[in-house]
């Protein structure tokens, strides 16, 4: 029996950095070629542009949120599908080398999932992603007898609907506590495609934006969002809004907090799952706060803080991984101790 059972992609990343990568916002201009967001990352055409030299790591949303949750302590697992290569090799190895159990569908005619991350020198990126053997994961590939644990940490990306259907009722009939982290692929179904998948779920974590695109509600309107995702989730409903901070909601209060200062923003690759997977190991491990005579099942409070340190930690280093917190690295530095949170 598991603690937790991540579920997702597992890619090879490589990171190349260069002064040349330049980011250009431009809302008027950009948006009308096509750069919605306004904003763009940019290098000469037709010329040689100088890097720094390549960094290789390891990365995708399961195998990511897994490190998280070992290096905190957990007895954690992963199931992914890589290629029967060179790159799956390099993911199997960091398992081991992070005392994760892997659950690995090994895939011949597709190779690893690959990414390759343009990392400019404040810090922002682009990500050039192909998902090969990550998104091709089917039923009769997965191991559910093997599959037991009180967590499952539920990361899709691409892999099919159906599939991720199936690894929900398994679970759920199981009375294994669901969190749910859906991928950009799973929001454009609409949160009527997702209704049954939601209702299984004790926590859902979106970025904002993601949020105000699934519940279909102004992105200005947070309290609204909510209410929305209250409706479809019972449980916990997690939103975070990058250097602004993070909001979540029990269905019953609304919590505020912003983040930890960074001492410096290398790269913000990651940044999301560190907080997502940091989260859902502080519910674990703190499973109750009692004040004032009331007492309520998990600390939010606490978990919401892990999550933050986690993600600032990670974006002060270079790759999804490197920044990841221990538990000792949590509990003993004073710089994670002490974050504002509101209840609104």
């Amino acid at each position: 029996m598991f603690d937790i059972i991540t579920i997702g992609s597992a890619t090879r990343d490589v990171f190349l950095t260069s002064p040349l990568f330049r980011i250009l916002r431009d809302l008027k201009h950009l948006s009308k070629i096509g750069f919605k967001t306004g904003e763009a990352q940019c290098f000469a055409l037709g010329l040689k542009i100088e890097i720094g030299p390549p960094i290789l790591t390891t990365g995708g949303g399961a195998t990511n949120a897994a490190t998280s949750f070992s290096r905190q302590g957990l007895k954690t697992a992963t199931l992914i599908k890589i290629g029967k290569d060179e790159s799956g090799e390099a993911v199997l190895n960091e398992l081991k080398k992070e005392k994760i159990a892997p659950f690995a569908v090994v895939e011949n005619n597709f190779p690893t999932a690959y990414s390759t991350i343009l990392l400019a020198p404040s810090g922002e990126r682009t990500i050039l992603v192909y998902r090969g053997a990550s998104e091709n994961l089917k039923i009769q590939e997965i191991p559910f007898e093997k599959l037991k644990s009180q967590w499952v940490y539920i990361s899709p990306g691409k892999i099919s609907f159906e599939v991720i259907e199936k690894i929900f009722n398994h679970f759920s009939k199981n009375k294994t506590l669901i969190a749910f982290n859906p991928s950009g692929y799973f929001i454009e179904m609409g949160i009527k495609k997702l209704k049954p998948l939601l209702a299984k779920s004790k926590v859902v974590i979106l970025n904002r934006e993601e949020a105000a695109r699934l519940t279909g509600v102004d992105y200005q309107k947070e309290k609204e969002i909510f209410k929305k995702l209250d409706e479809f989730t019972p449980g916990i409903a997690a939103m975070t809004d990058a250097e602004k901070g993070v909001l979540v909601s029990d269905g019953f209060r609304i919590y505020q907090a912003g983040i930890f200062k960074e001492k410096s923003v290398i790269d913000r690759t990651g940044a999301g799952d560190a907080f997502a997977s940091g989260f859902v190991a502080g519910l674990i491990q703190k499973k109750e706060k009692c004040e004032k005579g009331l007492c309520r099942p998990y600390n939010i409070e606490y978990a919401i803080r892990l999550g933050s340190a986690n993600a600032t930690s990670v974006i002060e280093k270079i790759g999804v991984k490197d920044g990841i917190l221990t538990k000792m690295e949590f509990e003993n530095n004073k710089r994670w101790k002490n974050l504002q949170i509101k209840i609104l």
